[in-house]
């Protein structure tokens, strides 16, 4: 899995998909109201965080001025001449002066409106955000879910995991903290440029002349943190995908000894998951202290020269006051264009993979997609099969009729293509000679969700939830009585071992079914399988962690419903296998041998050479405990 995800990484490095505009319409479904609210607070914020300056302009000039300084004329550049009309029509700056309270509270509503407008620019874009987060989640699952079985087999499962939490939080995050920073930043710009140059457009270059520079940093330092981002994602996929594969096979782990091992090969990645991430890390620390030099240095030219001018009496001091605030206030955006353009890299980086995802061809009806009623007659009319990526036949001209309430038992040694035949037909894999019919009916032509109800599998490493024994069997009928459960139980052996738990059917099984042993998850899947009532049923060697006592009662219960169902029953076990209807030997992917067990072992062949190792085995275990 880990190589698959490294060489994952190294084709990202080579080819980076471009941004799918359409792709990223889909997930903002839903959210566009979000974002006018939050584009609406946006603007008021930034209109309000103007205001406070000239709403404090203008109380020192038209207010406390006189006071300070008999005879200072102050300016009125800051203040629309409107305004400037209206209070000389109410009395003018005598009136002001009686009255300073009122622009102690339009200073203060002007902040309360700036709260206000913030917080629906925050609060909204985040709603936007983490919708927008929830609707990738949902069609990441739902893609993934549909997707041909095969692509899962070539995929890392630590990647996938990555892609579907870490890529769709990045993606999240500079929604939430980027996307309108840049329409912010072209607000204030504009909005800043035209009242500064209004008052005075000579100071207005002064308060400005070292943003080109600081501007220049934001994207030297984009440039320069951009494949340091990338490094350190790549490093957090190889982590993850370590840790979850040490979780998953953590008894295998335990039982080779290999902890001491596993953490090296985990110590070893997390350390250069460090370096990397501490990479970034001091880029950020050296652009963050550089960025603030150049901003505090702004400022100080700013309030230099506004003063000069001030003692000049070509500006107020008001204006002064003004020119200084608004220089502070762009400073901040001027600098965040790195960590917006940054952030704007690895957004488009963790978009660009969950879009390879989302590109995976889903699974498609080859045919009419028919419902027809599935009574368990499967033909195989000269069946082969290849996969896409080899040159080398699985199987090849395989042929055979299994008539409903048969049991077709299949023996062969491993590469045979045993568990590739029942794939083909649960259409995991679609034949690529020949055909398969159920019913009469190509199975190309049945719907696959109608032809999988109507075929029960149980695997030789069965999967089982990290819930209660009663949820993992009655998953595929959630609503079934206890009393239906308790029966499939019986069936599958299992039912008197879960009522010797402490819990009984409540007995949690641990993750994977960790905490039951092979034998008793096998037997748990064969009572989950046996809740579907399907008229098929496959058993790929999912008896081979049980006693061979425990076989015999699972296989004489199960011939109670023979007549119901048809089963294919793959296991190398002679004494499994001796009592079926038919019979399948398969050698290199050919049907060498077919027929009854009294059939084939008078015959020269596999089957013959099997059954003769397995008896002698058998008699010599038997003298052994002769002797003992």
């Amino acid at each position: 899995m880990e190589a698959t995800a490294l060489n994952t990484d190294k084709k990202e490095k080579r080819e980076r998909k471009p941004i799918n505009y359409r792709l990223a319409a889909r997930f903002m479904r839903g959210t566009w109201g979000y974002f006018v609210i939050a584009a609406v607070g946006l603007i008021a914020a930034v209109i309000t965080a103007y205001l406070v300056p000239i709403v404090t302009s203008f109380t020192i000039d038209y207010a406390l001025l006189p006071f300070a300084e008999a005879g200072y004329v102050p300016g009125d550049n800051a203040v629309p001449k409107f305004i400037l009309d209206w209070v000389e029509s109410i009395g003018g700056k005598e009136f002001l002066i009686d009255h300073l309270v009122l622009l102690a509270i339009l200073l203060v509503l002007v902040r309360l409106l700036n709260a206000l407008s913030t917080f629906l620019r925050q609060g909204f874009i985040a709603r936007a955000g983490e919708s927008i987060a929830k609707n990738m989640r949902d069609d990441l699952y739902e893609h993934l879910a549909n997707v041909p079985f095969d692509y899962h087999k070539h995929v890392s499962t630590g990647d996938l995991v990555q892609r579907c939490t870490s890529d769709v939080d990045t993606v999240r995050r500079f929604i939430q903290n980027q996307l309108l920073e840049v329409i912010r930043t072209v607000l204030m710009l504009v909005t800043a440029a035209v009242i500064m140059l209004k008052i005075d457009p000579e100071l207005t270059l002064w308060s400005v002349i070292l943003m080109p520079f600081l501007a220049l940093s934001s994207f030297v330092y984009f440039k320069a943190v951009k494949n340091s981002f990338e490094a350190s994602d790549e490093a957090e996929g190889r982590l993850s995908a370590a840790i979850q594969e040490n979780l998953t096979g953590v008894r295998v782990v335990r039982a080779f000894g290999q902890q001491k091992r596993e953490f090296e090969n985990f110590t070893e990645k997390n350390a250069d998951y460090k370096k990397k991430t501490l990479r970034v890390n001091d880029l950020m620390a050296y652009y963050w202290s550089a960025s603030d030099g150049f901003g505090y240095l702004q400022i100080m030219v700013s309030l230099c020269v506004g003063a000069l001018y001030a003692i000049k009496g070509r500006i107020s001091v008001g204006e002064v006051l003004v020119f200084v605030s608004y220089t502070g206030m762009l400073t901040w955006p001027v600098r965040q264009l790195g960590r917006i353009l940054a952030d704007l890299g690895k957004a488009s980086v963790s978009l660009g993979r969950i879009d390879e995802i989302m590109s995976a061809p889903l699974e498609t009806e080859p045919g009419k997609a028919l419902t027809p009623e599935i009574k368990g007659r499967v033909e195989f009319r000269n069946v082969g099969f290849r996969y896409e990526d080899s040159s080398e036949p699985v199987l090849q001209g395989v042929s055979f009729t299994a008539d409903p309430g048969e049991t077709i038992a299949i023996l062969g040694s491993t590469g045979s293509g045993k568990s590739t035949l029942v794939q083909l037909i649960q259409r995991l894999y679609s034949a690529t000679e020949g055909e398969i019919l159920i019913d009469g009916v190509d199975i190309n032509d049945i719907e696959r969700h109608h032809l999988r109800r109507s075929i029960g599998i149980v695997l030789q490493e069965p999967f089982l939830y990290s819930r209660s024994i009663m949820d993992n069997i009655r998953i595929v009928e959630p609503d079934a009585d206890e009393e239906k459960v308790f029966d499939a139980a019986r069936i599958a052996a299992i039912h008197d071992v879960v009522t010797g738990f402490e819990k009984g059917y409540d007995t949690i099984v641990g993750e994977r079914g960790v905490t039951l042993s092979g034998g008793q998850k096998q037997r748990v899947a064969i009572a989950r399988m046996l809740m579907q009532s399907a008229p098929i049923i496959i058993l790929d060697d999912s008896m081979s962690a049980v006693d061979t006592e425990t076989d015999a009662a699972i296989r004489e219960a199960l011939s109670g419903r023979r007549d119901d169902c048809t089963t294919f029953i793959i296991s190398h076990r002679i004494t499994t296998l001796c009592e079926a209807d038919k019979i399948l030997v398969l050698e290199h992917g050919r049907l060498v041998q077919t027929g009854t067990h009294e059939e084939l072992i008078n015959q020269d062949g596999l089957y013959k050479r099997i059954a003769e190792i397995q008896n002698m085995l058998e008699d010599e275990l038997e003298s052994e405990r002769g002797e003992d």
